[in-house]
Parts: structure tokens; C-alpha cells; sequence
């Protein structure tokens, strides 16, 4: 069955983003939402960021009026998958809320239509038993906002069938995406299992080594070959996500990580990040800044402890065939903007060293850092 009519469920920043790409590669789709005030801010939102595409001349008026007339918006949700073959669930990562939507779905969908939800951490095969045909459910995870970047997830359920895999696949390349597929159902999927953990791996090496962020985001630039510090990464990303993805994954996996305090006291305290002005780091209001970090920073803070918690965790997905390296380094290059790959600075290190340091760490901290067995074996 080819996929030409897609609903999308939900039209905050995830939703009328994945509408907006749908639309643009040619797709019918209908937007829906609980209100139509809602629906009335996402069309602005997507006229917006077309009108920005025609200024730039990456597309014409004529396209950009051609593509919203492909993107109808609906509150009745019946009538919004009346005629789709894929529905893609973008409401906020509350379980409760997920299953209520989908129980909803289940009743008024067609026995054909594939469902995928976009979530980033919540149990793809947990919702899909809601659903009378889990065989056609698929995690889908868009990363935001879904106009730029280019990675998506693609997160079969315990009970996906392969034909729901290979449909869903092409359409994330039919979008001009490059689907990475985390072939089990794992908590954190690739990107966040790296990513999550190694906020609190960072407080943690803060606090026992006395560092100041700076260092540490310097040390995380410079050496490490990401995009920005990683506290910086924390607060563009904001502290509302990361703690509820936090909770979600300890709950599913006390291995995965080792929560610090720190992210639930700046959580508590609504110090989100750059949207709130305050996380990590303080923002001015005028302009989004970046924080001043350099090379000679870097040399105070020797990252091993990091490169060995994100390498564990890496490690874990080959260990327990959810990934494998060639896709967890796309996943990374993509998703976190690595400009090195991870392994590459794991030889720079030495995978010896990483095994040395995260023994050590093991035997004063506890179990949560014992090597995985992939990397005991490369060393």
C-alpha cells in the first residue's frame, strides 16, 4: 500500500513541523488538534517558516502556496483519519495521554492505516498493546525542529510487522530524512541514551573534579568534537525535556544512567535552559548568545570520564543488538552534530584507558560504570 494521506496528531512545534515536510514532499495531510485556535497558531507557524523558504528562494510563491493548499487542519478526529494510510502522533510525552489517544484512534481508524508515534523516549511496544493491530505500530522520532534537522528514528515494537518497517523507512527518505532504525525497543533509543546520560555524567565529573562548566563544555567542544559544551547542549535542549526523559529512563533501566541532582533542582526550580533565561548558564533577554568557550579552557578538564560514559552506553546498544557502530556514529553525527566520530576518539584515548578509567570509577562510585563487554573485548 503506497502512503500518499497522512494525518498528524498534535500541531505544537513537533507536529506542524513533521506537517510541514510531509507537505513539502507532496503528501496530502491533515493536521489535527483538540482546538482550532491551535491548528489557526500552527498554519501561521508553517506560513512563516514557508514565507522565510521563498525569501531565501529555496522555493518559489507557487510552491509554497501549492504545499499549504496540501495541509488541511481538522479538530474532529474521526473525520481527521477519515482517509489516511499513516498516522503520525505527535502529543506531549505523557503515557496516560498517549494511550488515550490511541485508544480513541483505534476506534475510529481504518484497519490498514499504519501508526507511528514520535516519541523520544516513552516504550514504542507498551503504547502499541492500546491498539488492536500493534503489528502495524511504529516509533517514529523526529528530531526538532523537524524542518531542519536531518535525523529520524525509526523504532520497530516488539510486535512491528517488517513490511510497517520498510514502509515507514521509505517515508523518512521520501521527506529527505535519513532514517537511523533502532532495532529494539530500548530505553533512550540510540540518540538519548547517549545524549540524556551524559548531562548528569558532566555534573557528576563537575562536582568531583571541582571544574567549572566552562572547562568541561570546552573540553566537550574541543576534544570531544561536539557541536557545543555539553551544559550548553542541556540548555538549548531544556530541562523540562531532559528531566522527563531522566525519569523515563531510569524507570526502564537503573544501567543506563546516574541521575545528578542538579537537573532535578534546576527542573524544580524552572531554570529550563535558554527559554526560561536560566539553566546551566544565564541568558540575556535580547538575543540568544553563545557561551564563550576556548582551547585553553579545554586543556583544564581531561573528558575521559565522559568519553566513557557515552562509549559505555554506545557499547550497551551493540552488546544488546539494538544498534550497531556504522548507525550509532550516523546517529551521532546527526543528532548531537558530532564532528568526530565517537569511536575515533575512543582509539585517540585508547579503549584500554576508558576500560581502566571506568573500573576505577566502578570501584568508588558502584556498579552503574562496570565496562560493557564489547569494549573489555576491544581493548
Amino acid at each position: 500500500m503506497a502512503i500518499k494521506n497522512i494525518t498528524v496528531l498534535g500541531s505544537g512545534i513537533m507536529g506542524h513541523g513533521i506537517a510541514q515536510v510531509s507537505a513539502m514532499s507532496g503528501y496530502n495531510v491533515v493536521l489535527r488538534d483538540i482546538e482550532q485556535q491551535f491548528l489557526d497558531k500552527a498554519l501561521e507557524k508553517i506560513k512563516w517558516s514557508l514565507e522565510k523558504l521563498v525569501s531565501k528562494e529555496k522555493i518559489t510563491k507557487a510552491q509554497s502556496d501549492e504545499i499549504l493548499s496540501r495541509i488541511k487542519t481538522q479538530v474532529d478526529l474521526k473525520e481527521a483519519v477519515r482517509s489516511a494510510d499513516l498516522v503520525i502522533e505527535a502529543v506531549p510525552e505523557i503515557m496516560d495521554l498517549k494511550k488515550k489517544v490511541y485508544s480513541e484512534l483505534d476506534a475510529v481508524a481504518g484497519k490498514n492505516v499504519i501508526f507511528a508515534s514520535n516519541t523520544s523516549t516513552l516504550p514504542i511496544t507498551e503504547i502499541a498493546n492500546i491498539v488492536s493491530n500493534p503489528e502495524r505500530f511504529i516509533g517514529i522520532h523526529f528530531f526538532n525542529p523537524p524542518q531542519l534537522m536531518k535525523l529520524v528514528e525509526v523504532i520497530p515494537g516488539r510486535k512491528t510487522a517488517p513490511e510497517i518497517l520498510s514502509q515507514t523507512v521509505e517515508y523518512v527518505k521520501s521527506v529527505k530524512k535519513e532514517p537511523v532504525i533502532c532495532k529494539k525497543d530500548v530505553p533512550g533509543f540510540i540518540v538519548n541514551r547517549l545524549f540524556i546520560p551524559l548531562v548528569h555524567e558532566a555534573c557528576w565529573l563537575k562536582q568531583r573534579e571541582n571544574l567549572k562548566m566552562e572547562e568541561i563544555d570546552s573540553a566537550v567542544k574541543f576534544k570531544m568534537g561536539f557541536p557545543m559544551g555539553i551544559f550548553e547542549l542541556a540548555d538549548f535542549t531544556g530541562m523540562d525535556v531532559i528531566h522527563k526523559a531522566t525519569i523515563e529512563l531510569e524507570l526502564r533501566d537503573k544501567k543506563v544512567i546516574l541521575p545528578h541532582p542538579e537537573v532535578e533542582r534546576l527542573f524544580n526550580e524552572k531554570k529550563l535552559g535558554q527559554k526560561s533565561g536560566e539553566g546551566f548558564y544565564k541568558y540575556s533577554d535580547e538575543k540568544y548568545e553563545r557561551v564563550q568557550l576556548d582551547e585553553n579552557l579545554a586543556q583544564r578538564c581531561n573528558p575521559i570520564q565522559l568519553v566513557a560514559n557515552i562509549l559505555n552506553n554506545a557499547a550497551w546498544l551493540v552488546t544488546n543488538k539494538a544498534s550497531d557502530i556504522a548507525e550509532i556514529e550516523k546517529a551521532a553525527q546527526l543528532g548531537l552534530g558530532l564532528k568526530k566520530p565517537l569511536f575515533e576518539t575512543a582509539k585517540e584515548i585508547g579503549i584500554k584507558n576508558i576500560v581502566d578509567e571506568l573500573n576505577a570509577l566502578a570501584k568508588k562510585h558502584g556498579k552503574f560504570y562496570e565496562p560493557d563487554p564489547l569494549l573489555v573485548s576491544m581493548q
